[in-house]
């Protein structure tokens, strides 16, 4: 693995961060629920009256974010190694555990683990672990 020194940003991500980190406190004291992706969009789902409008307003701020932000700043060129069929087996693949383990990494890492909770700590530690299997499996040992 080799890090892009010329395209690392600390200061960008510590402030990413932070402003996640201030959403999501704000959302649980303003709405009183967790800033988990998969629950607001899973939402949408299953419709309840009076609960559709700030889901679709959230969803759309979370899809309209990258777009501002390229307007005032140069985004890195993105590669990705995979192929349609690859990132849609995937996508499922995430889909499916975020429905299993009751969360997805925002509601989990990032709320669950705020609040201490011991099933978000378990949930992490396995998506977490999952996922450094993979890197490990796919780059290094299938190549």
């Amino acid at each position: 693995m080799m890090i892009d020194w010329s395209n690392f940003t600390p200061w960008a991500a510590l402030a990413g961060g932070v402003v996640l980190g201030l959403a999501a406190a704000l959302f649980i004291l303003v709405n009183g629920r967790i800033l988990g992706i998969s629950g607001i969009v899973g939402g949408l789902l299953t419709p309840r009256k009076g609960d559709v409008v700030w889901r679709l307003c959230f969803v759309a701020g979370v899809l309209m974010a990258p777009v501002s932000y390229r307007l005032i700043a140069t985004v890195a060129a993105v590669h990705i190694e995979a192929g349609l069929p690859t990132i849609v087996v995937a996508g499922l693949l995430v889909g499916f555990g975020t429905r299993y383990g009751s969360g997805c990494t925002s509601g989990h890492g990032v709320c669950g683990l705020s609040r201490l909770s011991p099933r978000s700590l378990v949930a992490t530690l396995a998506f977490m672990g999952a996922g450094f299997v993979t890197v490990l499996l796919v780059r290094h040992v299938i190549g």
